[in-house]
């Protein structure tokens, strides 16, 4: 059954309210200072959501999340995580069958109005950018770089929050500065850029590459806190470390094989995408799966099978 599907009755629940659904997530605002989140297993490319589910995929989304909060990054900054275990909260403790795995308890939080992306490597919309200006958000970058080269440091390179169907775009610090103030905004950079550090590090020592990635920032009681999904394969670019070469882009644990099949098709990007052949879908699975686990050092099939602590802020 569905994952969908099988939540339905939490929109019946008491005291229960559900949010606009995301591409991949459910959102249900439990009471004033609480959200549940539930990552499904859908998978969307050029913003439309496709038909044919990717098996785990949001338990794997889930399970690395809560991995970083949980290890590499626990007490390094606050977070929204207040547990990943169902039956935590007592009126969800039917659905703990649909929730394994899947749904984060967490706190509110009010967000920052900027993405706030690091990289340390140069791939993607940085890329392009810097063929036609030599540099990413305003950083200026030495010439002569290629594309998956290392950067001489890592850069702070913020975007707009895109409403839903479109795209977010790359903006200057000067920009955050005029949204948010100076302090906040070197806040913002400073948090970024020690925690995509941290994380770099931790998957260097497990054979990946943090090419970029992209946090969600809010306060949560006055404090700066890390929130929504973190350091999964859809925010983040992560390369295998073995054979790679400057001047050619890496495959990435993501699903970037969803893409270039689709490339393949005549299908004209708009809503309803197409059926996914089962191998792309098995290749898709294979590699959330692989970069949890080399991640953690866990393997993704006992993920949300027992209780665990979920870490505090």
């Amino acid at each position: 059954m569905a994952v969908s599907t099988s939540l339905a009755a939490l929109d019946e629940l008491e005291g229960v309210t559900r949010l606009p659904s995301g591409k991949v997530r459910e959102r249900y605002l439990i009471d004033h200072d609480r959200l549940l989140l539930v990552a499904t297993d859908r998978i969307s490319a050029f913003d439309v959501v496709l038909p044919t589910a990717i098996p785990d995929r949001g338990k794997a989304l889930t399970a690395m999340t809560a991995f970083w909060l949980q290890g590499p990054l626990a007490g390094h900054t606050p977070h929204h995580l207040i547990s990943t275990e169902p039956g935590d909260e007592p009126r969800l403790a039917l659905y703990a069958d649909a929730l394994a795995g899947r749904s984060m308890l967490c706190r509110r939080a009010h967000m920052a109005p900027v993405e706030c992306v690091a990289r340390g490597w140069l791939a993607g919309s940085a890329w392009a950018e810097y063929q036609a200006t030599g540099s990413v958000c305003g950083v200026g970058l030495p010439q002569g770089l290629r594309v998956g080269e290392q950067l001489p440091e890592p850069i702070f390179t913020p975007a707009t929050k895109a409403e839903a169907g479109a795209h977010d775009e790359n903006i200057t610090f000067d920009d955050v500065v005029a949204a948010v103030g100076g302090d906040t905004a070197e806040r913002l950079r400073e948090v970024t850029l020690r925690l995509y550090r941290l994380a770099a590090a931790h998957a260097a020592e497990r054979g990946l590459l943090l090419a970029d990635t992209k946090f969600e920032l809010g306060w949560i009681d006055g404090e700066l806190a890390l929130c929504d999904e973190v350091l999964t394969c859809d925010s983040s670019r992560y390369w295998p470390a073995d054979g790679h070469q400057p001047g050619q882009a890496p495959p990435s644990f993501d699903k970037q094989v969803v893409r270039d099949w689709l490339a393949t098709t005549q299908w004209d990007k708009t809503p309803p995408g197409p059926e996914l052949p089962e191998d792309v879908v098995a290749t898709t699975r294979r590699r959330y799966v692989e970069v949890y686990e080399r991640l953690s050092g866990r393997s993704l099939a006992e993920w949300g099978a027992g209780p665990g602590p979920a870490g505090g802020a």
